[in-house]
């Protein structure tokens, strides 16, 4: 008997193999970078475009400040690595809020937050062990 037959869960709170590791931290730097300068930089300044898509929601300024926020913490999220699971859990949330007010509200395509979000559940799923412990032992000393 090996030790692969005693405690398989072991092996799995260990984290994901090499090559999915390297497949993850490709994905989290590419959507760190697309969120904090495309996506939470233009609504953090103001940019006209962002605010235009806001204003048809009609819920303020405000709103666009807090969700260019929320992205920024999220792409610094993904690049820290005991809370990328973390911020890729709280991104696929909000993906699915900008999906369906760009269904509902906008009538704007729903295929971007989509994308995303199969992009941020996939990042989630592999970042499952850090989580898991971040939740486990506390954020104080896992952090």
């Amino acid at each position: 008997m090996s030790a692969n037959d005693i405690a398989p869960e072991t092996n799995a709170a260990a984290g994901p193999g090499r090559a999915l590791n390297v497949t993850l931290w490709v994905l989290q730097i590419l959507l760190a970078v697309f969120l904090i300068v495309a996506s939470a930089g233009p609504k953090l300044i103001g940019h006209e475009s962002a605010a235009e898509g806001f204003d048809l929601i009609g819920w303020g300024d405000w709103f666009m400040y807090c969700i260019g926020a929320l992205e920024l913490a999220g792409g610094v999220g993904l690049l820290v690595p005991r809370l990328a699971g973390l911020a890729a859990i709280g991104l696929s949330l909000l993906m699915v809020g900008a999906a369906i007010f760009n269904a509902t509200v906008l009538d704007f395509p729903v295929y971007t937050p989509l994308i995303l979000l199969v992009l941020f559940v996939f990042i989630a799923w592999g970042r499952l062990y850090q989580t898991r412990r971040l939740f486990a032992y506390g954020f104080k000393q896992a952090v």
